[in-house]
Order: C-alpha cells, then sequence, then structure tokens
C-alpha cells in the first residue's frame, strides 16, 4: 500500500547491542578452541606426513606436521607385505567389531527398556548392581574371565572377544536415560491398542531411541576395533589374528621395523573409523547430551 507507514521494530524486540569485550572474549574463546584442535590433531598430521617419507627421515628436528614427500609406495608394502596378511587382519577385526557392536545394541536396549519402563522385583537393586560394575577396571576381571573362557573350551577363537563383549554396563545406562526420556502416554496408548511389552519395545519406543543407538554403536565399534588386550590374551593361531596385533607384527623385533610402514598400517586402520566418526558425531553428541534430561 503507498500510504502505509513503514513498520517499527518495537525497543524492546531488538537485539541488545554487543559491546567490545564481547566480541575479545569471543576472539579469545574462538583462539583457545583453534589451540586445542591443533594439539588434538598434530599427532595425527605427523603420522601421516611421516607415513610418506623415507623411514630415515622419520625423526627429523623440528618435526614436519605437513607432507615433504608423498611416497604412496609406503601404503602398498603394507597391504603387500610378507610379514603380515593385511585384508585377513583387517578382515577379522572388522567382523569382530560389527559382531560386537550389534550384539550390544540389540541386549543393551532390551536391557534399558525394561529397567526404565517395566516394573519388576528387584529392579533398582539390579541396575545399581550394574552401575557398581563400571566401576571395576576390566583388569580385575581378567582372571576369571579367562577361566571361563578356558572352560568352554573357546581360546584361539574369536567368539572368546565375541561373547564377554556381547553386552556393557554403560550400554544400559546410556540407553535406559533415552528411554526415561520419552513419555509415557505412548506406553499407556499402545496398552489400550493391545500392544504386547515387545511391540511397544521394538516397533514404538526403539525407533526414538535412534541417536542414543548411534553413540552407543560408535563408542563400541571403536573400542572393539581397537582392542589389544583381549586379542593379545586370548588368540594364539596366525590367521585369527586381529589388526592390532598385525601393526605390532609390523614393527619387527625390538621395534626395528620399518618406521614407515608401521605408520602407513596405522593411519589405514584408523581412516575408516575417523572417517564413520565424523560422519556421526552429530549423533554422538545428541546421544550424550540427551542422557541428562531425565532420570
Amino acid at each position: 500500500m503507498a500510504g502505509a507507514a513503514p513498520l517499527v521494530r518495537p525497543q524492546s524486540l531488538r537485539a541488545p547491542a554487543r559491546s567490545l569485550w564481547f566480541y575479545l572474549g569471543e576472539g579469545v574463546i574462538w583462539a583457545l578452541l583453534i589451540l586445542v584442535a591443533f594439539i588434538e590433531i598434530a599427532p595425527i598430521l605427523w603420522m601421516f606426513s611421516t607415513s610418506l617419507r623415507e623411514p630415515s627421515r622419520s625423526f627429523e628436528l623440528p618435526p614436519d606436521f605437513l607432507p615433504t614427500d608423498w611416497r604412496w609406495d609406503n601404503y602398498l608394502a603394507v597391504i603387500r607385505s610378507e610379514k603380515i596378511n593385511f585384508p585377513l587382519f583387517f578382515w577379522n577385526s572388522l567382523k569382530i567389531a560389527l559382531i560386537v557392536t550389534f550384539a550390544q545394541l540389540a541386549t543393551c536396549s532390551m536391557a534399558a527398556f525394561a529397567f526404565a519402563r517395566l516394573r519388576f522385583p528387584g529392579r533398582d537393586v539390579l541396575f545399581f548392581m550394574f552401575l557398581a560394575s563400571m566401576m571395576v577396571p576390566a583388569q580385575v576381571t581378567t582372571v576369571p574371565v579367562f577361566i571361563l573362557i578356558r572352560s568352554l573350551r573357546l581360546m584361539d577363537t574369536h567368539w572368546a572377544l565375541i561373547l564377554p563383549a556381547m553386552t556393557s554396563a554403560f550400554g544400559v545406562f546410556l540407553l535406559r536415560q533415552f528411554f526415561l526420556t520419552l513419555p509415557g502416554e505412548l506406553i499407556d496408548a499402545a496398552k489400550i491398542d493391545g500392544a504386547s511389552f515387545w511391540r511397544i519395545y521394538a516397533g514404538i519406543l526403539l525407533p526414538l531411541v535412534g541417536p542414543g543407538l548411534a553413540a552407543l554403536g560408535i563408542f563400541t565399534f571403536l573400542g572393539s576395533w581397537n582392542n589389544f588386550y583381549g586379542p593379545l590374551l586370548f588368540l594364539r593361531s596366525w590367521d585369527k589374528l586381529t589388526f592390532p596385533l598385525a601393526l605390532v607384527t609390523l614393527q619387527g623385533y625390538m621395534g626395528m621395523g620399518n618406521r614407515s610402514h608401521v605408520l602407513a598400517g596405522i593411519m589405514m586402520s584408523i581412516f575408516p573409523v575417523l572417517l564413520f566418526f565424523l560422519l556421526a558425531q552429530r549423533f554422538v553428541i545428541q546421544g550424550i547430551a540427551l542422557t541428562g534430561l531425565k532420570g
């Protein structure tokens, strides 16, 4: 309209003016974040750049954090190495990590649903025992677990690594907090419609805790993929070893192996996990943040 008066934003709705101190504080925070990020990423940059150099230049001072050579044949040497069967060890670690991850997602989600939404005698006491088990270091249970695995005749099999890791108290606690954040009206409406507890769990509540499942899946996969102590304790056959043990083998006796080849193997071991984590980090942050909303 030609004669309409221009809209004037009320004074109370205007954004408050930011002072110089605000911008200075914001700049200091950004500088600190950039410094911390560089400190965190510097070792990875050094490993990557050193994996592309000659072994004789591995420990030059000052260290170069950016590649100066591009010797991709170091990576091919690891893949074709006679010391390790790279595809086999890589597959062993991937297979164990995937089985453990899916097993934990299934068992922990069912236990979390029971602790959060079902009422049965001794529920709180049992959950307290779950939480108490998180305070016990894994090394304390090494001897009992070893005796059980040996009694079940599972030594030198991948099941010796899979069975003890098929559930975790941390996973139950994490997913229980998610189930507690869901409105109880969903369960009440499902019960009125005649839905069973299994239907409520699998068809109604489980899809709503996707961020928690994603976060637990990433943590579980990382822990299983980087597991060194378990394979060293339970595995003996060469064809059953996992990738962390292969990297140690690549170092050679007394660590006298080709340093560039070792770092190339480490970069190949962390790159898939790092890429997967970067793609799913939003779910990790959301999953950890939402656990404190209720319960």
